[in-house]
């Protein structure tokens, strides 16, 4: 196999990627024989057909888009450890020559990693983070706790008030007709959570157990169901039940029953605490980004095109594999957002060129500062991943190789680089605006 590269404009490159005749027949062969089985012509029993009388009836190229798709992931793999490129998307693929008995050739356009020019970095102005806990802040997660510690009682001698619960049956229509969805028994129901159509729950209010009534309510216009999306509906409801909350009385014994701690005025202290120190976690991630993201706009980048439709691309895959872990489908998405998959890899683009050009900045950042990360470092790191996983370290290295070490150590050099701008960054109250940076 041979490999020959052409320098492009705008940090893309061609491959023209050579595979020996052998190759591609020894290829051809192998979808003959996977697929012979299913081959029938009259005068041959099934799959006793000579691979010449397929290639004559259907034509010489009958096996070669199989035969292709099967060589060419190898080919180019192996091409790319060949070639002193640092490739940073998919590669664009065309197949140039297939003919039986001739090499089999294609291209890959790939895009490698632009050049960075550096901008600012040292000593950025960021904003100010205030991380105090008030009095309030410490009141009102304490009521969280109340409220998460609360239980249901049962309602007598009362209509419905803002947050009940209350139990009901509804089925709803659409020009009295019923639709998909709009019907449910012994449905239990927050009064003022918005779970419901906007205008739903208030209508409940001042209902008694037994009562029954229609409530008339309209689709938002961006509902996620394309057939109602502004349609007028009326429901009609039947309630069953009515609970409100019984919240715990604040004293000591909550303090006992929720915490550690034997006294309220411990806890709330404990409270304060970890809320001083979740603020202080947050203002400095939010200081680290602030200065990451300015650093960024002040480099200059020509991103190839190429490299952000695969940015996007990833970043869409990751999209999915969380909805279908949420049990969520992607076609559903996908409906709910009113796009097609190009759009929503289209919408993507902006966020994937932010991430693209910080992701550049810092590594470049990082070499020209001269960041090294020692053995200790990565080994340190994949003991917190184990942790994260609940792995054996042991496991975690046995999975990995030389290449997912080398993203590790390059991951926490930009980790580096991330800290060495905040800790050279100014706050002040309003950062000044940066320049436009220049058209790419």
């Amino acid at each position: 196999m041979s490999v020959q590269v052409e320098k492009l404009e705008n940090s893309m490159a061609k491959l023209t990627i050579e595979v020996p005749a052998e190759e591609l027949d020894k290829a051809i062969e192998q979808v003959y024989q996977r697929q012979k089985k299913d081959i029938s012509i009259p005068g041959f029993r099934k799959g006793k057909v000579p691979r010449k009388m397929v290639e004559r009836m259907y034509g010489a190229g009958i096996f070669y888009e199989d035969a292709a798709n099967n060589l060419i992931p190898q080919a180019y793999d192996d091409a790319i450890k060949d070639v002193d490129l640092d490739i940073v998307s998919r590669p664009n693929i065309e197949v140039t020559q297939i003919e039986k008995g001739k090499p089999f050739i294609f291209t890959a356009e790939v895009a490698t990693k632009p050049e960075v020019t550096l901008g600012d970095y040292v000593g950025l102005e960021v904003p100010k983070t205030m991380v105090e806990v008030t009095d309030e802040d410490v009141e009102k997660a304490l009521q969280r706790e109340q409220e998460r510690n609360s239980r249901l009682v049962t309602v007598e001698g009362r209509a419905v008030e803002q947050g009940d619960t209350v139990t009901l049956d509804y089925a709803g229509t659409i020009d009295g007709v019923a639709f998909d969805g709009g019907t449910a028994e012994g449905h239990e129901l927050e009064i003022g959570s918005g779970a419901f159509i906007p205008g739903f729950e208030d209508q409940l209010v001042g209902l008694n157990v037994g009562d029954e009534k229609d409530v008339e309510v309209t689709f938002p216009e961006d509902y996620h169901a394309e057939d109602l999306k502004g349609k007028a509906a009326v429901f009609h409801c039947t309630i069953h039940n009515i609970q409100t909350k019984e919240l715990p009385e604040l004293n000591d014994e909550f303090a006992e029953d929720v915490s550690e701690f034997d006294t309220l005025e411990e806890y709330k202290a404990d409270l304060r605490n970890n809320m001083e120190k979740s603020r202080q976690e947050q203002a400095e991630q939010s200081k680290k980004d602030y200065a990451a993201s300015k650093a960024a706009e002040n480099s200059t980048i020509e991103i190839p095109e190429l490299m952000l439709e695969s940015q996007a691309e990833q970043m869409l895959e990751n999209l999915m594999n969380n909805l279908r872990m949420q049990g969520m489908d992607y076609q559903q998405y996908l409906q709910f957002t009113g796009q097609t998959q190009a759009q929503a890899v289209e919408s993507m683009k902006p966020q994937a060129e932010q991430q693209i050009r910080t992701r550049l900045t810092l590594e470049k950042i990082a070499e020209v500062e001269g960041f090294e990360v020692t053995d200790e470092e990565v080994e340190a790191q994949m003991e917190e991943m184990a942790a994260a996983y609940g792995l054996e370290v042991d496991k975690v290295k046995e999975l990995m190789g030389d290449a997912e070490r080398d993203n590790i150590r390059d991951d926490l050099k930009v980790r580096k680089a991330v800290d060495f701008i905040a800790e050279k960054a100014v706050e002040v109250d309003e950062p000044e605006e940066a320049e436009a940076a220049p058209e790419e």
